[in-house]
């Protein structure tokens, strides 16, 4: 039927095709390797790719302890007013443009390497102090129920005098949303204090995430753990490596946030003052438990994989249980068959009318339930 449908000189030579090629588009992969090459594919030295956002939105938070102003600019001109005034001013920045984030930076008299920062993608979480400016740059973690996996967003925060800039690359979705209801009321201690405290709480909170994004993988844990003991197979062995890996992707975003806050605590800065430091101290009793936690979980992952690693024995034990007592009950049946079955002229009962019927019932009932009354007793089963 082949050579009707292809002429003789494109013949395809199916011998040649490799249908593993094609079979991997048609099955489903179980272990996620691109997620592997996600996580360890971080080269320092080569600038990764980064799509540019078509526009920002920049919206600004003026306030004081009697008054607050909401305002969503369209231009970055606007933003210098906010500079001069006496008020605390939160700018948040919603996507990064190269030509649109340089501006901003000039306007507020930003180091060129912060801003290299800020454009730059998949940085360790890390804080720097230059020309009066204090700038920390860490990743904002969420938990993807879909995919079950942990999504990063990197957040850039630049503390001056009296103003707070942050930097997302998304500007769908954050954790601040707290942060703009307090500034609402009134007489709260944000609202009192300088940026130094508006500081803090960015800080706070994006931490206090951390957390939430814990808490959800540990529930994952543990139903994976049920899962393992009802019935363990290939399956289950996938999702314990793909949380191993998520932890990777933890770990590797919440240890080095340590460093960060204690270089606050540490800073000699006149932008941060002697009573909010005290603050960033607990931040930092929060990331050093967020840390242990990470290592807390990591380790009951690995504990899976033992449990995976026992569950499979214990099951491959019960079939050899089961095929030794099959072998032991038939080895009887099979020496008397052999018996009988040689060539010799003369043998027992070879010429009686019953023999073959009480040969057949000595093997398969009389020996096999011999045998299994005197394994009851030794309580091999």
């Amino acid at each position: 039927m082949i050579y009707l449908l292809f002429p003789f000189n494109t013949m395809l030579n199916f011998n040649n095709m490799h249908p593993e090629r094609f079979l991997k588009h048609l099955i489903k992969p179980i272990f996620n390797t691109l997620r592997t090459r996600q996580i360890l594919n971080v080269n320092p030295t080569k600038q990764p790719v980064q799509h540019e956002a078509a526009s920002i939105k920049i919206c600004v938070y003026d306030y004081n302890n009697n008054s607050i102003k909401e305002i969503e600019l369209e231009e970055v001109g606007h933003l210098i007013e906010f500079k001069k005034n006496n008020n605390v001013s939160w700018i948040n920045i919603d996507g990064l443009k190269k030509s649109k984030i340089e501006e901003i930076c000039s306007e507020f008299n930003i180091h060129p390497l912060i801003v290299e920062d800020i454009l730059s993608k998949g940085q360790r979480p890390k804080m720097d102090e230059i020309d009066n400016i204090q700038y920390c740059l860490l990743n904002m973690l969420y938990f993807n129920d879909e995919h079950c996996s942990v999504e990063v967003e990197q957040i850039s925060i630049v503390l001056g005098v009296n103003f707070v800039i942050t930097f997302q690359e998304d500007p769908e979705r954050d954790v601040f949303n707290v942060l703009r209801e307090k500034l609402k009321i009134q007489q709260t201690k944000l609202r009192q204090k300088g940026a130094d405290y508006l500081c803090y709480s960015l800080l706070d909170l994006i931490v206090d995430h951390y957390y939430v994004v814990m808490e959800k993988l540990g529930e994952k844990i543990e139903l994976l753990e049920e899962e393992i003991i009802k019935s363990a197979d290939v399956h289950s062995l996938a999702r314990i490596n793909n949380f191993r890996k998520e932890f990777i992707v933890l770990r590797r975003n919440v240890i080095p946030v340590r460093d960060l806050v204690n270089g606050f605590i540490k800073s000699e800065s006149n932008l941060l003052d002697e009573s909010v430091k005290k603050y960033f101290k607990d931040i930092y009793d929060h990331i050093i438990q967020a840390n242990d936690l990470v290592d807390n979980y990591r380790d009951m992952v690995n504990n899976l994989q033992e449990l995976y690693i026992s569950k499979v024995n214990l099951k491959l034990n019960e079939v050899m249980k089961v095929i030794a007592v099959v072998t032991c009950f038939l080895a009887p049946a099979t020496v008397i068959g052999g018996i009988f079955g040689m060539n010799f002229e003369v043998i027992p009962f070879a010429h009686s009318h019953w023999a073959f019927y009480f040969t057949v019932f000595f093997m398969l009932v009389i020996v096999p339930v011999s045998m299994f009354i005197i394994f009851k007793k030794r309580k091999w089963f």
